[in-house]
């Protein structure tokens, strides 16, 4: 009798493990898709979904990133792969707008479910592909022009400013772009260039540097985001000048100490390490059988200046 009842505990105890070793087994995978982890923006990102991973604890993350911001092909890669592997929900913040949505495409129709986060794909090219998707993520526009807005106040009327852009095919850095230009309108202010830096430190960099030798009269920059704010910051240090302010975007951590001290007047803060996270949520509940997301849903941004 006493064999029987350690038999049947034995067996019963079998069974709660492969019970517990299946579950294990059917963790929804999620494939986050950020651009270049050479930008403190995506590096802290990606710590913010690593630990949203572990203290969710019921999905695994396979997270990717570029090598660079204009390295969109690998994205388009790493869509082929999450598709070859099977995974579940694909979180994508796309480097290319209208590039991405083709791939992103396919993931869905292999009954992936897709999240679009932080860059808007293009609304053209998804009517053209029959494709629907919600956008997670912040008014581009509108933090531009908070940031924006901080150095009309400060110029006035005819002050002499310089954007510097993000990638051209990224709707982001379109949207901000037209966020800065907002602002030159409202405070009528003096834009005598606008150029790309493909959101690159030391590309931003070379591009001021030259915008400053034919326009030494600038007196304010607006950069897309804080990595070019940070390439101009350098090419004024070299340049010793201390007389341009400089407003970016993204509130990353090396941009502190220079709002601080003064080296930048404004950023905008898009609470990147919990934008990945909240998108992951929002594809689980879908993937759980919730509803299916429309629309755009508005994420957080915030104006950050040394007051």
């Amino acid at each position: 009798m006493k064999f029987m009842k350690f038999a049947a505990a034995a067996a019963t105890s079998l069974v709660l493990l492969a019970n517990a070793a299946q579950a294990a087994e059917e963790k929804p995978v999620v494939g986050l898709i950020m651009k270049s982890l050479a930008n403190e923006f995506f590096q802290n990102m990606l710590e913010g979904a690593k630990a949203h991973e572990a203290m969710r604890g019921d999905y695994e993350l396979r997270a990717v990133g570029m090598q660079n911001e204009t390295d969109f092909e690998s994205q388009i890669n790493a869509v082929e792969n999450f598709i070859t592997q099977g995974v579940d929900a694909i979180v994508v913040a796309p480097a290319d707008s209208r590039a991405m949505v083709r791939p992103l495409k396919k993931a869905m129709q292999a009954g992936i479910v897709v999240v679009n986060f932080d860059v808007a794909l293009d609304e053209e090219v998804k009517q053209q592909q029959g494709v629907e998707l919600a956008f997670v993520g912040p008014d581009n526009r509108g933090g531009a022009k908070m940031a924006g807005d901080v150095l009309g106040e400060k110029l006035g009327k005819d002050g002499k400013v310089v954007i510097i852009e993000g990638n051209p095919g990224a709707d982001n850095g379109i949207q901000r772009a037209l966020g800065f230009e907002d602002s030159v309108k409202q405070y009528e202010l003096n834009l005598i260039e606008s150029r790309t830096a493909h959101w690159e430190t030391e590309e931003a960099n070379t591009v001021f540097s030259n915008m400053l030798t034919a326009h030494p009269d600038i007196q304010g920059v607006m950069a897309a985001n804080d990595s070019m704010a940070i390439g101009v910051v350098k090419a004024l240090e070299s340049a010793g000048r201390d007389d341009i302010l400089v407003v970016g975007f993204d509130n990353i951590d090396a941009v502190g100490p220079m709002i601080e001290d003064g080296r930048m007047l404004a950023t905008v803060d898009q609470f990147g390490q919990d934008m990945a996270a909240n998108a992951i949520d929002m594809a689980l509940e879908v993937v759980r059988g919730g509803p299916e997301l429309e629309g755009w849903v508005k994420t957080p941004i915030k104006l950050v200046v040394a007051e």
